[in-house]
């Protein structure tokens, strides 16, 4: 019983993390910018890391706050990137940010005692020792964004799928870019600080994948990637807990074996189709 007790945090944290990202994840494989997550995770990850050399502590609400504020300067940055017609993908763009972050970070926690170990936490996380109140407030905030995103869920369908559309129904898709970016920072802001880099671009872009290979619409996608995210975060926790890995790579490593099914299963199924 002390054991289910200890996982059930870890597993809630792990269900919330599969409701907001699946669902964001359609919008990041829809928009083909499959690595925005990890940038603006690595740019939330470089706050921390500034928020802690100018003398926050580094899981403090003041680093949250220098996280934040970075992430918001990202979500900027990619909203006005964007572009209808440019010879540079967006993606490149994104992938050049992310770089440079991470080699900021690491320039930067180099000069701090223990920085390969905040580095490594920030990284993969440790999501096995989140509190229930860390639970409570981030339920409470990923609710108020769904509602926003359920809200105005057609305009960012619209800019996400099909954005010439957009603009000719007189739509401003830098406006909406720039309110989609900064709801996604806060959710990734968050996300980071509990689960590391790696693992919330897991949970934001395998269950979506997994939805794409066996649904067409959003509706079934959304029910299949959340059903895949809630089985394998609880077998990665397990899988952690009874083994002694670390619960962030235990889950990332889970993550990739279910896909892998997944992709085998529709192979089996599409040759009987």
């Amino acid at each position: 019983m002390e054991t289910w007790e200890f996982l059930a945090a870890p597993f809630a944290a792990g269900l919330i993390l599969t409701g907001i990202h699946a669902y964001l994840g359609l919008h990041v494989v829809e928009r083909g910018v499959i690595f925005v997550d990890l940038a603006l995770a690595q740019i939330a990850a470089l706050g921390t890391v500034v928020g802690f050399l100018a003398g926050t502590e580094l899981h403090g609400g003041g680093a949250y706050w220098w996280s934040l504020g970075f992430t918001f300067v990202g979500a900027g940055l990619f909203s006005l990137t964007r572009m209808r017609r440019s010879r540079i993908p967006h993606e490149a763009i994104i992938g050049i940010v992310y770089a440079v972050s991470a080699a900021a970070s690491i320039a930067a926690m180099s000069r701090a005692p223990e920085g390969a170990e905040h580095l490594k936490d920030m990284l993969v996380g440790n999501i096995l020792v989140v509190s229930w109140g860390e639970v409570g407030r981030t339920a409470l905030l990923y609710g108020v964004v769904g509602l926003f995103h359920w809200v105005f869920r057609k305009q960012f369908l619209m800019i996400s799928v099909d954005a010439e559309r957009a603009r000719r129904e007189g739509l401003s898709v830098r406006l909406w870019d720039f309110l989609f970016y900064v709801s996604f920072g806060v959710v990734v802001t968050s996300s980071v600080a509990i689960a590391g880099v790696l693992l919330v671009f897991s949970y934001l872009i395998v269950p979506s994948v997994c939805g794409m290979l066996f649904a067409e619409r959003v509706g079934p996608r959304l029910i299949l990637g959340w059903s895949m995210g809630a089985g394998v975060s609880a077998a990665g926790v397990l899988l952690s807990y009874a083994l002694d890995l670390p619960t962030g790579a235990a889950i990332v490593c889970t993550f990739g074996g279910a896909l892998l099914i997944a992709a085998g299963v529709k192979i089996v199924l599409s040759g009987k189709s």
